[in-house]
C-alpha cells in the first residue's frame, strides 16, 4: 500500500493519505504535507511535539491536526518526518491525541514549497474496499 499520491491542483497542493485505519490516514496525510516541504527521508526525529485536538467529525479533526503541525511548523521552524496519532471519541465528539517527530530546519534540508495553510476544499475521508483515504488540499 502506498502511503499517499499527489495529483494536480491548480495554483495548490493536493494528494490522497491511504492507510487501513483512520490513525494510518492521518500519520500518512502528516508525512504528504511535510513531504510537499522538503525530503522528509532526511528529516531525523530529534525532537518531538505532543498534539492534542478535539473536534466534531473525522474532516474537522484532520483538518485541525495538519493546521496544527503546520502552526508548530511556522513558529519553531521544525520539519516533522515521523507520526503517531491515536483517535478516540466520547460523548462530544472526537479526540486526537498525536506525536510527531523531526528536527529544526537545517542548511542540508531541502526546500521545497512553501504551505501556506491547510484547506477545507474537497477535504473528505472516504472508506473503499477496507482502504481508507483522506483527500487533502494545501494552499502553496
Amino acid at each position: 500500500m502506498k502511503r499517499f499520491e499527489f495529483f494536480d491542483v491548480t495554483a495548490d497542493a493536493g494528494y490522497w493519505a491511504y492507510g487501513h485505519t483512520p490513525e494510518e490516514v492521518f500519520e500518512n496525510a502528516a508525512l504528504a504535507m511535510f513531504e510537499i516541504m522538503t525530503d522528509t527521508s532526511l528529516v531525523k526525529a530529534e525532537e518531538s511535539r505532543r498534539v492534542k485536538i478535539k473536534s466534531e467529525d473525522m474532516v474537522s479533526l484532520l483538518y485541525d491536526w495538519l493546521d496544527e503541525l503546520l502552526f508548530i511548523h511556522d513558529t519553531e521552524f521544525i520539519l516533522f518526518s515521523k507520526f503517531k496519532v491515536k483517535i478516540t471519541e466520547d460523548y462530544d465528539g472526537l479526540r486526537l491525541s498525536g506525536k510527531a517527530s523531526g528536527e529544526v530546519i537545517k542548511d542540508h534540508h531541502e526546500r521545497r514549497d512553501e504551505v501556506k495553510a491547510v484547506t477545507f476544499h474537497m477535504m473528505d475521508i472516504l472508506e473503499e474496499d477496507g482502504l481508507m483515504k483522506a483527500r487533502v488540499i494545501l494552499d502553496l
